[in-house]
């Protein structure tokens, strides 16, 4: 793989930036890829825009910023609208579909999933609608490997807090199953 690039979008405090590191972790730790994340939230971190990049390749990265994107990961109607121009053609396009309503004119695939519903409905908790929808990402974009990730979320999760976010990335790869048919 040459370079693939996701950016995970929505508001500050949805825990973007900890999904974007355990993705680029899963990468380069578990599955011996190159990596880099980067991150971005201005000064109204609790509920302003918030957005993490990750760029995955098996050769040299050599610039850290999402210029193309292969995947958007829009958790709100705003993110949705302000990063869309940025998913190349072709790119893949998930949507929390109880947040994001109006979807940009575009060719590229849409996935439409109720992220924050399942976090809150099958896992109990919508503090973890960031690892729901890593489980979407990883399953639909294909990039890294489900164990990667699973070892990566087990080693940035605050302890005591593993079998949750384990239920919660499980759920996520079953959404993202029924959204692709497998």
């Amino acid at each position: 793989m040459d370079r693939y690039e996701m950016r995970l979008s929505g508001s500050g405090g949805q825990g973007l930036i900890l999904a974007g590191k355990i993705m680029a972790e899963a990468a380069v730790i578990y599955d011996g890829r190159n990596a880099v994340q980067t991150q971005s939230y201005g000064p109204e971190a609790r509920g302003g825009a918030s957005k993490a990049e990750v760029v995955i390749s098996d050769g040299d990265i050599d610039y850290p910023k999402a210029l193309s994107l292969d995947l958007l990961l829009a958790l709100t109607q705003v993110s949705c609208t302000k990063y869309s121009a940025d998913l190349k053609e072709g790119g893949i396009l998930i949507v929390d579909s109880g947040l994001v309503k109006d979807l940009p004119p575009g060719n590229f695939q849409v996935y439409r999933a109720p992220i924050t519903e399942i976090a809150v409905k099958k896992v109990g908790k919508a503090v973890v609608t960031n690892i729901v929808a890593v489980g979407i990402l990883t399953k639909i974009a294909g990039v890294v490997s489900e164990d990667a990730v699973r070892k990566a979320i087990l080693a940035r999760v605050p302890k005591g807090t593993e079998e949750l976010n384990m239920k919660a990335y499980e759920e996520g790869l079953k959404a993202a199953a029924e959204l692709i048919g497998t």
